[in-house]
């Protein structure tokens, strides 16, 4: 035969290849609706492997073996998303969550470091100038202060563009039943500040938070006979160079807390990117959300074997989910195990995004959706 004769063969094959697809689909609606009535879960772990070990040996080579393997695999994770879909129609409410008008900016509202530093300047920016706020020693006193109920909300830093995630938080956010319901962005520019008078030549060293150090690094280095001295925050830095009163140390703070203690610019333009911009969070303790939202923040945990993180994210690629973000955190309590954290875009009452949350749920050994709201992309 000639390739041509050959390839309406394949076509002859593919068509009867697609028409057993259907038929199996419908049966796997049928299967979908008997669990639904019955309330039996759509994955059967054991079921699937002794599917899969029976389709492979009926095989002719190991090559063939293979690709039976890995063709079953696709068709029982299409069946199952065909009855998470299904599952997700009758879902009647949005995943324990509540649509709420907008976010309410009269509240008391709790950010970690001093006054002046980049989260209070996030609350300022979110919540008005006149927002009740005080400030609190680490993040995790900001989100007892939330689960206490001693504050409404609590501004945390999620993300810098320039240096990555806050790795604490987001573990923060794992533990605690709090949750994301907006966030607001502050773009980063540092000043080199110390107490007036002071020039370039009196510094022998400079402190700030750790990130304001390494995003300064390349001004700093220039100076190489400065020491740097890493510090709980900006403008924490910034107080202590206020009250010691001593020429030979300066900071790395915004403008605004220079002002605040009363310090002089020395230098500014510092910061090695014009975009530097940190992401803050808005976390409060009920599951609410805002009509606009249009962003999910999720975390999950998943079985510790090949090809779960593929099955897990499949669920956005079948149901055509945009995935802005996926990061990973280690589990603490299982060694080489790790937690994923991804944003995707979408509202809840998208039947797309019921699918694609009702499935991942399946597959994943635990999920927390961390909040919806509306991205500041």
């Amino acid at each position: 035969m000639d390739l041509e004769e050959i390839r309406k063969n394949i076509d002859s094959v593919d068509k009867e290849i697609i028409a057993l697809y259907e038929k199996r689909m419908e049966l796997s609606k049928q299967v979908a609706e008997y669990k639904i009535g019955t309330g039996k879960p759509v994955k059967d772990a054991a079921r699937e492997a002794s599917k899969l070990k029976a389709a492979e040996d009926l095989a002719s080579n190991d090559f063939n073996k293979k690709g039976v393997r890995e063709l079953f695999t696709q068709i029982m994770s299409a069946s199952r998303k065909l009855q998470y879909s299904l599952i997700a129609k009758n879902a009647d409410d949005n995943f324990g969550f509540k649509e709420t008008y907008c976010i309410p900016k009269d509240k008391k509202v709790v950010y970690q470091g001093e006054e002046g530093a980049y989260a209070h300047e996030a609350t300022l920016k979110y919540f008005g100038n006149d927002v009740l706020c005080y400030n609190a020693p680490t993040w995790r006193d900001a989100m007892e202060d939330i689960k206490n109920g001693k504050a409404d909300y609590a501004v945390l830093p999620i993300e810098n563009s320039t240096a990555g995630i806050v790795n604490t938080v987001y573990d923060l956010l794992v533990e605690y039943d709090n949750y994301i319901v907006d966030e607001v962005s502050v773009p980063v520019s540092h000043k080199l500040v110390g107490i007036k008078g002071t020039k370039l030549s009196d510094i022998k060293k400079v402190i700030s938070h750790p990130q304001a150090l390494m995003q300064c690094e390349r001004f700093l280095s220039s100076h190489n006979d400065w020491t740097t001295e890493a510090f709980s925050n900006t403008a924490a830095a910034a107080l202590k160079v206020s009250k010691d009163n001593d020429k030979s140390v300066a900071a790395l703070s915004s403008a605004v807390a220079a002002k605040l203690y009363g310090l002089e610019i020395l230098a500014d333009n510092i910061v090695g990117s014009d975009l530097n911009t940190t992401r803050f969070v808005i976390v409060g303790k009920d599951k609410v959300y805002c009509k606009d939202a249009d962003k999910i923040s999720l975390c999950f945990e998943l079985p510790h074997e090949a090809g779960s993180l593929y099955n897990a994210l499949s669920h956005c690629i079948y149901n055509g989910i945009n995935m802005t973000k996926i990061e990973s955190r280690p589990i603490p309590e299982r060694k080489w195990e790790y937690r994923f954290f991804i944003n995707i875009e979408g509202k809840f009452m998208d039947a797309s995004v019921k699918n694609a949350l009702i499935g991942l749920e399946g597959d994943a050994t635990t999920l927390k959706i961390m909040g919806t709201y509306h991205s500041q992309d």
